[in-house]
């Protein structure tokens, strides 16, 4: 039986656990930030939860083929990517709903997770191998990678649907066996999800368990418990430094993939025509609450001045509305506490920096109800204020001016965070020359946010370790085995 019926949910969108839904929990409300409205109710689940689907991961780990199964691995990736490319208009729309992105960009986000499983499908048969070699006479050795058992997946709000596929896909395709934590805010889009993989009839009862908490009790449950063998979250840098602290203690393997500060380093021969539209994008795209957010522009000196002007007009002509109106360019924040947060942000910013664009929440009676913030510009000299150094989660980008690739160099690279950096300039050898010197795990040219399945995603510094996509991200969930034979042993 299905957890949610269409439209907006009778009854609360529950659990999976071990192929079975569950309704043990507590029941909350999901609220639509674009009106303040309830949009259906959802349960929360708790340690016992935690600690049910745990068991049934470890379980499906010991007892089934799955984990030495390939060929079933990819069926089973390649069957869940088809039922949930059957839900993308319901997903998009349901996650829009909840978490306030853009219906298009929630459609996007959905469909592109299809293809990302597609890719996860093929590396489970692809990479399987390991080496064989001779290393002197008589000496024989081969590898294996094997999967390392259960992997817990922590996802975030701001993309729950690819931000999670892109950790389950390499962690099935290895051959574990999964929980997935997912945030209380998109409780009816999990259960969607979930949805998804109970009808997934290749994959055995508990590989995946679909756990929704409102709460804090679930995830910790996850990094302490010692069946579980590798852990993957996407979020905070603070909670990713408790996280790593944590799971020390069983010394699991964590994969983090933390905050974001990345700089638009815009050079005086680039085409401003082409940047300023990236520039607004990169700030609006997902609400301002994206990792990648464009939150830094560094201007060269000679282009400054026209950049600042005409960044300014674009960003105060952005449309603020509701994430279904097609007419949007800007949708809510997740809540009205994130709204009062970054404009405490942006009003104590006023104290050391020039505030261009003030932005700011939107006081419109008809969008009085949604949790909706204009875009802000503010234009720092110094490098050691919050504004710079710290992670905003909002529509909200700095302006500063550098002389010359050195000093873009050094105030790029001047914070804790090495997620992504962007670089625009018509000479490819400047992008080149400046982008080796970046200490960033991404760097885009002349473009901003191109991602692909095919190539890793990481970050460097506070921004977290460990790869996702691309040829590196299944081995984030195996271990590699090293067998040894001696020629006397063989005859």
């Amino acid at each position: 039986m299905s957890p949610t019926t269409a439209g907006i949910r009778s009854i609360a969108a529950r659990n999976l656990i071990n192929g079975l839904w569950s309704d043990a929990g507590s029941v909350h409300e999901s609220i639509n930030p674009s009106t303040g409205d309830v949009v259906g109710t959802y349960v929360s689940a708790g340690r016992p939860e935690a600690q049910a689907a745990v068991a049934s991961a470890r379980t499906a780990f010991d007892t089934t083929g799955w984990s030495r199964h390939a060929s079933l691995r990819a069926r089973a990736l390649d069957e869940l990517a088809d039922r949930l490319a059957e839900r993308v208009p319901d997903l998009g729309r349901t996650l829009a709903r909840e978490n306030g992105k853009l219906l298009q960009q929630t459609t996007w986000e959905v469909a592109l997770s299809v293809d990302w499983l597609r890719y996860s499908a093929a590396s489970a048969l692809t990479q399987i191998a390991g080496r064989a070699g001779e290393p002197e006479p008589g000496a024989y050795f081969h590898s294996t990678p094997e999967a390392m058992g259960v992997a817990g997946i922590i996802a975030p709000w701001n993309s729950p649907v690819i931000l999670l596929v892109r950790a389950l896909g390499p962690a099935l395709g290895a051959g574990c066996t999964t929980v997935v934590k997912m945030p209380g805010q998109t409780g009816l889009t999990n259960a969607l999800f979930a949805e998804a993989v109970a009808a997934t009839k290749s994959l055995p009862a508990g590989v995946v368990n679909v756990l929704t908490e409102a709460g804090n009790e679930v995830a910790p449950f996850l990094v302490e418990s010692p069946d579980v063998d590798v852990l993957s979250y996407t979020g905070s840098t603070h909670v990713g430094r408790a996280i790593a602290a944590a799971a020390a203690r069983t010394l699991k393997r964590v994969n983090l993939e933390l905050g974001g500060k990345t700089p638009m380093i815009v050079f005086d021969d680039a085409d401003l025509d082409v940047v300023v539209p990236q520039l607004v994008m990169s700030c609006i795209l997902m609400n301002g609450q994206y990792c990648c957010t464009g939150s830094r522009v560094l201007a060269q000196r000679g282009i400054a001045d026209e950049l600042r002007t005409r960044l300014a007009a674009a960003l105060e002509a952005v449309k603020v509305g509701p994430a279904e109106d097609p007419s949007s360019q800007l949708g809510p924040l997740i809540d009205k506490a994130g709204v009062a947060r970054v404009d405490h942000v942006v009003e104590e910013a006023a104290s050391y920096a020039k505030v261009i664009v003030r932005g700011g929440p939107v006081t419109d009676p008809e969008l009085a109800g949604g949790a909706f913030y204009r875009p802000s510009l503010v234009e720092v000299e110094q490098l050691d204020v919050p504004l710079v150094q710290q992670e905003v989660f909002g529509p909200v980008q700095t302006f500063e001016v550098f002389d010359d690739e050195a000093d873009a160099i050094h105030r790029a690279n001047a914070t804790q965070f090495g997620l992504a950096a962007s670089v625009f300039t018509r000479s490819d050898l400047r992008a080149r020359r400046v982008g080796r010197e970046l200490r960033f795990g991404g760097v885009w040219f002349n473009t901003w946010g191109v991602l692909s399945e095919h190539f890793e995603q990481g970050g460097f510094k506070q921004s977290g370790y460990g790869l996702l996509c691309g040829l590196a991200a299944i081995t984030e969930f195996q271990n590699l085995k090293t067998y040894a034979t001696a020629a006397s042993q063989l005859a």
